[in-house]
């Protein structure tokens, strides 16, 4: 029963878990951050490439 005591012991006092966590989490709300970035960017190039697109082909008519 010590031994089960000294490692439920040891593994409350190990904060190695929620610093993995912690990691874990900060890497999801980066990673949603540049998918977003990165959505909002290729929106914007694909509205300026068509609108330079469209002044481009329709001046030469």
């Amino acid at each position: 029963m010590r031994k089960f005591t000294n490692a439920l012991v040891n593994f409350i006092n190990d904060e190695s878990g929620p610093t993995a966590v912690e990691y874990a989490v900060m890497l999801a709300l980066i990673i949603v951050v540049c998918i977003t970035a990165v959505t909002t960017l290729g929106t914007n190039a694909n509205n300026t490439f068509s609108y330079v697109g469209n002044k481009i082909g329709g001046s030469g008519s």
